[in-house]
Parts: C-alpha cells; structure tokens; sequence
C-alpha cells in the first residue's frame, strides 16, 4: 500500500491511496471460508458448499467490502500522523477502477481548514454595557412585590389593575376556557374600559384582534395553539366569575424578615439597596452576554481567510440524511458560512489562549452550580457527599457533560473577551439598555 498527498492549493487537497491485491486478499479469504462455513444454499449440506461456488457467487462483494474497510481506515490513520486539520469528510473522486488489476487506485478529496491569526483588538467596537437599576425600577419592584405578597381581597367591581376570573368563549370556533387575567394584560386602553366598572356574571363581547400585546398570551386566554392564535379576528364573549385585587403588603419588618431572612434587611432603604444590587448582577450576565455577542460579531467581520466553497458545497450535496441538489447544497452553504467561519475562530482563540477544558473542571463547575441551585431553595450548606453525589448522576448522562461544557467554555470565552478586549464601558439603565440593544 502507498498512500500520497497532492496539495491543489491551499485549502484543497488529493490523497492516492494505491492498494495491491495482497494488502486485502488475506481478509477477503478469511471472510469467504467464514461463509461457506454458514452458507446455505439449496443442494448442499451446511458447510459442505464448494469454495469455488462460495466465491463465485459472494467473492466480488466480500471484495468491494474489505478494500472499503482497509481505505477508511488507511486514511483516517494517514490523517492523524500528518494531523491534517480538515472541513467535513475526504470525499471519494468517482472513476472506473478494474477490479481484476494486480493493483488498485483511489482518490480523495480534502477540504483544508485554513491558517490565519486572529486578533482580539478586533473585537473593540463591541461596547461594554453597564446596566443600573434606576430610582423608576427599584419603585416598580417595591410594589410588584409589595402586591406579590400582599392579601387578596374580593371586589365588586372592576377597577384598573384588578385580577379577573372570566369564561371565554366563541362555540363557533371551540374555544371555551377559564382563566384569570388582569385589566393591565388588555393591549389598548379603549378595550380595558369596556371591563372597567364590570360585576361578577356580567359579559364582554370583543374582538380577538390586537387584544394583547402578543399571540402567546391570546393562546393563554382560548387555549388554542399557536397557528391558530397566530393572526386570529373573532368575536369572544368574556363572562366574569370573580374580581379580585391585591392589597399591598405594609413595608414593615416581618415583610423584610419573610423575603430575606430574619433582621438582614431593617428599613425601605436597605429593601431598595438590596432590590438595585441583586437588579443589577443580574443585568451583568445579560450586558457581559451582549458585549461577547458583539464581540464574536466583530471578529467574524474583521478575521480574514478564505473556505474551500467548492469542495464545501460538493460534501454538503452528500453530508445529511437527504441528499442535496448542487443548487440546494450552496444554499445551506451560505446559512452556514457565519457559522463554520466562527466555529474556526472560537478553535484558534481556545488554542492560543490555552481555554482547554479538563473534567476536573467540568465536575467542579457542575458542584458550583449545584449548590447554587440548592441555595436558591434555603439548603445554603449542603454536605459535601451529597453534592458529590448530585454532580455524578447528572455528569452520568452526556447530553448534560455537553451542555454543562458548552456553558462553562463560554464562561471562560467571556472572561478573556473581559479582560483582553479594550472596549468602551457605556451606563444605562434597563429600560435604554433594552430599547438601544433590541429597539423595544
């Protein structure tokens, strides 16, 4: 066997592969003699069939499968010692080989990933958000949670951010449910003052049309699916049940007690100051997440180097379940690039900046977000054993050792982006940081 390269160019490569009938004849006749030993065929006892008769009628196929066998694995070794950084799979160049030769020749085409540098300064336009939680917010919060946890109180009639129990219901498209919304849900002002002054068995006919602010909520309230809700205008008909508000519970020192533990927090002030600084770490992994976003957009656009489209194109046409046309093939291409151009980006700054991830450090990872998990329901010193014994079942399954080391290399992403990245630091709060990042 003789196994050679010819690089094309750059990225594109064929390697030879030329066998000789005694590199596979050995396994072919091994394989024919286990055959004749199981082979039935009508007119001869098991194991009796004449060998010319076994060879004559299973030889070629057994042939066709041990030079394959022999190729794979001939070249997947090849690739290793020469440690051939390739895009998707060598693909066999298709040509008429003479089987009865004394030798045999296959080639293969490769896709070279290419070499380039990647610099991080690239990534500086990127800005660096930090959030605060403004006076307005940490308000809103006080009396979300001041109503959260505030006593429920039955009404007559119904006022402006009451809670309403209501039938709905339109026989002629089947939707019939109860539920409970509030006045505020309701989109536009004008179809929350045909419920305002409302009593309990009184009912609301009104169009499903624009009546929230998206067709998930509309799904909530019929209890259709998705394509149904999805653009629907019909007549409903609500039937109020029950009218309930929530009494704001008083600011006082058993509220503190019952939300962070007894006498951590003694006054409206120390509430607000612990509102705005949980707030406001939460609002850092939503910033460091944006700015990483950015970041990885930035280097995708400034990292220059070429693909092998073509040879790209021609493996996607054979790559999944369903073969592609060539046209169909390039389409994919072109949804993928983005993604393929970052995937080679993301590997050369793990490799350069030595981001390796050992299972050392996907069980501690694992241990660290266990125990926050279990703080978050009051076991704030759990027993070493029994987080030990937590991270091995869930480390067990592979799907979640993949998930869990997705999230700790993306960590580990965002702290170099951090730390190497000299972007400009801009302050807003919630409110702007929404409206600038996703225009809402």
């Amino acid at each position: 066997m003789n196994i050679t390269r010819n690089n094309v160019d750059a990225l594109n490569a064929v390697i030879t592969i030329d066998l000789a009938k005694q590199d596979f004849a050995e396994n072919v006749e091994k394989v024919l003699k286990d055959y004749r030993k199981n082979a039935n065929i009508p007119g001869f006892r098991k194991g009796q069939v004449p060998a010319a008769l076994v060879k004559k009628q299973y030889g070629q196929a057994i042939m066709f499968d041990e030079v394959n066998k022999l190729l794979q694995e001939s070249l997947n070794n090849y690739l290793n010692e020469e440690k051939l950084d390739i895009l998707g799979n060598p693909l066999p160049v298709a040509k008429d080989i003479d089987w009865d030769a004394d030798s045999l020749s296959f080639d293969f085409e490769l896709g070279l990933a290419p070499e380039f540098t990647v610099n991080l300064e690239a990534a500086k336009t990127a800005a660096k958000y930090k959030i605060v939680a403004d006076e307005e917010m940490v308000n809103e919060q006080v009396e979300y949670i001041q109503k959260q946890y505030g006593k429920l109180i039955s009404k007559e009639k119904v006022e402006e951010g009451d809670d309403i129990r209501v039938k709905v219901v339109n026989q002629e498209e089947g939707i019939e449910n109860e539920t409970t919304i509030n006045v505020a849900d309701i989109r536009t002002k004008t179809n929350q003052k045909k419920f305002i002054g409302k009593k309990v068995n009184d009912e609301i006919t009104i169009s499903t049309k624009g009546l929230f602010e998206d067709d998930h909520k509309l799904m909530d309230v019929l209890k259709v699916d998705h394509d149904k809700a999805h653009g629907l205008e019909v007549e409903v008909t609500f039937t109020i049940e029950e009218i309930s508000t929530k009494e704001k519970a008083e600011l006082n020192q058993e509220f503190f007690d019952k939300l962070f533990g007894e006498g951590k927090v003694t006054s409206e002030d120390e509430l607000k100051a612990r509102i705005k600084e949980d707030a406001e770490k939460q609002f850092a992994q939503q910033a460091d997440q944006k700015f990483m976003n950015d970041a990885v957009e930035a280097l995708v656009d400034n990292t220059k180097f070429d693909l092998p489209k073509e040879f790209l194109i021609k493996w996607l046409q054979t790559a999944g379940e369903t073969a592609l046309t060539a046209e169909q093939a390039e389409e994919e291409y072109t949804k993928s690039e983005k993604g393929l151009r970052y995937q080679l980006i993301e590997g050369k700054i793990i490799t350069d900046n030595g981001l390796q991830i050992t299972f050392d450090e996907i069980k501690d990872y694992t241990s660290g977000l266990i125990k926050d998990q279990m703080a978050q329901f009051g076991q704030l010193e759990p027993s070493e054993d029994d987080v030990t014994n937590i991270v091995s079942r869930v480390l067990s399954n592979q799907e979640e050792v993949k998930r869990i080391s997705e999230q700790l290399m993306n960590d580990k992403m965002m702290k170099l982006f951090s730390e190497k990245v000299a972007a400009d630091t801009k302050e807003v709060t919630y409110k702007d940081f929404v409206k600038e990042v996703y225009g809402e």
